[in-house]
């Protein structure tokens, strides 16, 4: 039996050999050989597609965030902004400023920092001593043990001190590690985040997500070239 001829193999479409249009595609093969060896721009298009459909050319939800993220931080108003260089405790006060302040520490990979503070503001909030052991003992082994993931940087006695608390703790357990972590980037971090030009940015109402556009330098006018006529010996 004769094999068929598959002649589109996308719409699985085929036919047998003894067919006339079989034999005028033979010999238009054999007349042109060289046509069949180099790949048409059609063929290059179709393999760019396929490419193009590769699950690593998609972005996904993950490049949606930054996005939704840079929408937020334009919609602060500039009064706003200036707000935040009045106090660090403005700044953590006002969700915006929290949030652009953590943003900023990731930039210099200190999140930690403010990610503890975090936790230990949960941590105040627990209503039930039933609450509160299980939340101390995910924020120690976090943030304050010895190799802890996200290790933050306490004084000897603040952490031996912290750790013997933690068999039973209190609503004040992480008050004295708190208040160090607080300290530590109010002193150093916040200083440089109202230097940082995303801050600048938001204070001049500017875009940060688009550069600013600088408006090309004028050497001359068509005035300066009245009267005067072309040489066209230089051609």
């Amino acid at each position: 039996m004769e094999n068929p001829l598959l002649l589109f193999p996308q719409l699985n479409i085929s036919a047998s050999k003894d067919k006339s249009y079989y034999k005028v595609m033979k010999s238009t093969i054999k007349e042109e050989p060289h046509k069949a060896s180099k790949p048409g721009a059609k063929q290059k298009r179709n393999r760019l597609s396929l490419l193009l459909q590769k699950p690593e050319f998609h972005g996904g939800d993950h490049l949606a965030k930054p996005e939704n993220s840079t929408k937020a931080a334009n919609s602060v108003p500039p009064e706003e902004a200036v707000k935040w260089g009045e106090s660090f405790d403005k700044l953590l006060s006002e969700k915006a400023g929290l949030e652009a302040f953590t943003k900023f520490l990731k930039t210099e990979f200190s999140e930690e920092n403010i990610e503890f503070w975090i936790a230990c503001e949960d941590y105040k909030k627990s209503k039930t001593a039933h609450e509160l052991l299980p939340k101390a003992k995910t924020i120690y082994e976090t943030f304050i043990q010895k190799d802890a993931p996200k290790e933050v940087n306490l004084d000897f006695q603040t952490k031996e001190v912290t750790s013997q608390n933690i068999g039973q703790p209190i609503i004040t357990t992480f008050d004295r590690a708190q208040n160090t972590v607080y300290r530590l980037m109010e002193q150093d971090s916040y200083p440089r985040f109202l230097r940082s030009d995303p801050y600048l940015n938001l204070v001049k109402g500017r875009n940060p997500s688009r550069p600013t556009l600088r408006r090309r330098s004028r050497s001359f006018t068509v005035n300066d070239f009245k009267g005067v006529r072309p040489d066209f010996t230089v051609w």
